[in-house]
């Protein structure tokens, strides 16, 4: 009797074990389609907040219910002119304006300005001898066009971001150098929240202190 229950037991996992399978299967898929997505850094841009081949988690649900946040470090889908010719491109970058936002480049201590205050960025790049990178390669005041976002790397010298776009763009008083410049909101795919891989570099992305200062636009 203890046999014949053992093997209906046992009978009973192997019809099973494809359904729970499948199930397994479909909630991953799901997941990765929805709230949570690994991608890792190919490029230097973002150093040394991340480094290259560093692996970051994605929350894709959060932007949902909220626009993104200066300060936060989303992935996005690369504006087409953005694109190095691979269709699709994801792009890593930190918020520094949300739509309305004035930016500007510089104040007297060579420090951005949004919204009139000033912005201490404690993560932009510094080389081994100690040189920090210039929080900007040329002066510019711009206000972020609704729906729109003012992106850039951390590694500033380094970065295809907004300011290096608008730069770019054909001439000067081309009204809508902002826009090739700028990254739709709803082209972002989500927000990067911590370093997960490798392990000795695990840590949260959180959004630094200094943003708090930040008033919003036309306050």
């Amino acid at each position: 009797m203890i046999d014949e229950q053992t093997e209906k037991r046992q009978g009973s996992f192997w019809r099973e074990l494809p359904i729970l399978l499948g199930v397994a299967i479909l909630v991953a898929v799901l997941v990765r389609a929805f709230v949570l997505q690994t991608f890792y850094i190919p490029s230097p841009s973002m150093q040394h907040t991340l480094e290259l081949w560093d692996r970051v988690l994605v929350n894709k649900l959060v932007y949902d219910f909220r626009e993104p946040r200066r300060g936060e470090i989303i992935v996005f889908k690369a504006p087409g002119v953005w694109q190095s010719g691979n269709e699709g491109e994801d792009f890593i970058k930190r918020v520094i304006g949300q739509p309305g936002d004035k930016v500007e480049c510089c104040d007297a201590q060579q420090r951005l300005m949004i919204n009139g205050t000033s912005l201490d960025e404690p993560y932009v790049y510094v080389e081994s001898d100690g040189t920090r990178n210039r929080v900007a390669s040329r002066s510019f005041s711009v206000t972020v066009p609704s729906g729109r976002l003012w992106v850039m790397g951390d590694h500033r010298e380094a970065s295809g971001d907004s300011l290096q776009h608008y730069i770019d763009s054909s001439a000067t008083d081309d009204p809508g150098k902002i826009n090739e410049a700028t990254v739709p909101v709803d082209s972002v795919v989500g927000r990067a929240f911590t370093i997960f891989w490798p392990v000795g570099r695990a840590t949260w992305l959180s959004v630094p202190d200094e943003f708090d200062a930040i008033p919003d636009a036309g306050k």
